[in-house]
């Protein structure tokens, strides 16, 4: 296992186009670190700078305290102890998979009953033993993938790195190998840093979830503490649904136009507290309740009525031009009129009302 210390890492290309800005992070020896974000944000460059594939412009990546990248160093990938699990899987196709697992110790130096017990234990590991004497292409995505794996841990791998594997899965092999990733974690122990733009495998995988936009990590945080403590309008954006509404707080609660007083989730983002006055009110569907317009409940149009298997995901606008979501477990159509309630939402700091349609932003600050 590795604790993995990053610095002010960067990395600027020879046409002068910038792929990381400064990033800090520290992962933890043993966790599932999971960095989510959009095409193009700098995930994959981060993977392959930790693995010494490229070399960084500026700052520093340690393990264990040992430098391997910074101003002067860069040790070589082969001396990293890293195992890559690709998004392509990268088998050789005219070797088994046992020979395809066995490769990093062969290409280590060791003996052939050496590398072969190796190879062995780690497609027990992954349970693919039955198939140890197939060529890749007898094999189904999701196997391949789990050779794929059982060749990283046979890198005898301190820190193990996968590059948005299940991409090229079907949905319903996806939720097989998440257990898969998990189950091999949780025996073998590995620092892992798995990269992703789907969300729901970030919130299912992580021990923690980097949010990467732009070069840098916008939040690091528990799944949960993301998903309810956002802490930008950004990041609460980009993970999950939700609403951003203009109110102003008094205390432990915030008031908004038609919609009356809202406790407010405690905390504060990223321990920046929220003064009083004009906030941002960030508000995800759970938190929205559903009836009949009347005393307690305010009227709202549903805009859009989308069916999810079980429940509907709604968008509503109050009176006031308020955009709400809110989920329905039952049948609902574009067009009605519904009353909702508020139980409670997260503030959010005056800065990011600029993320708020100017017509919101009008109100509030009036």
């Amino acid at each position: 296992m590795a604790e993995l210390t990053i610095k002010g890492l960067g990395k600027r290309f020879d046409d002068g186009s910038r792929a990381l800005a400064g990033l800090d992070a520290t992962i933890r020896d043993g966790e599932f670190f999971v960095v989510l974000g959009p095409s193009g944000c700098g995930k994959s460059t981060l993977l392959r700078l930790i693995a010494g594939l490229e070399t960084a412009t500026e700052g520093s990546i340690a393990c264990d305290g040992t430098p391997w990248s910074g101003p002067g160093v860069h040790l070589r990938a082969e001396d990293r102890r890293v195992g890559f699990v690709f998004q392509s899987y990268a088998l050789w196709p005219h070797m088994t998979v046992a020979e395809n697992v066995a490769f990093p110790a062969e290409a280590a130096g060791l003996k052939r009953p050496e590398r072969e017990a190796l190879a062995a234990r780690c497609l027990e590991t992954v349970g693919l033993t039955p198939h140890a004497a197939r060529r890749p292409a007898e094999l189904s995505g999701g196997q391949r993938q789990r050779v794929a794996l059982a060749r990283a841990l046979a890198s005898d791998a301190r820190l193990v790195l996968m590059d948005e594997p299940l991409a090229n899965l079907d949905p319903h092999l996806r939720a097989a190998m998440e257990e898969e990733f998990l189950r091999v974690h949780r025996v073998g122990g590995a620092t892992t840093l798995y990269i992703t733009h789907d969300q729901r495998e970030a919130m299912g995988l992580a021990d923690r979830i980097a949010v990467m936009m732009d070069g840098r990590f916008a939040q690091v945080a528990a799944p949960d503490d993301l998903y309810w403590r956002p802490a930008s309008v950004a990041v609460a954006r980009f993970v999950g649904r939700g609403a951003l509404l203009p109110a102003t707080r008094r205390g432990g609660l915030a008031r908004l136009e038609g919609l009356g007083e809202v406790p407010l989730r405690e905390g504060a983002p990223d321990g920046r507290p929220v003064p009083e006055g004009p906030c941002g009110l960030f508000v995800r569907p759970e938190e929205v309740s559903l009836g009949a317009p009347g005393p307690g409940f305010a009227p709202a149009r549903v805009l859009r009525a989308t069916y999810r298997g079980g429940l509907r995901e709604l968008t509503l606008e109050t009176p006031e031009g308020l955009t709400l979501e809110a989920i329905a477990t039952g049948p609902v159509a574009a067009g009605e009129t519904l009353g909702v309630a508020l139980r409670s939402g997260w503030a959010l700091p005056a800065p990011e009302l600029a993320a708020l349609a100017p017509a919101a932003r009008d109100r509030v600050e009036a």
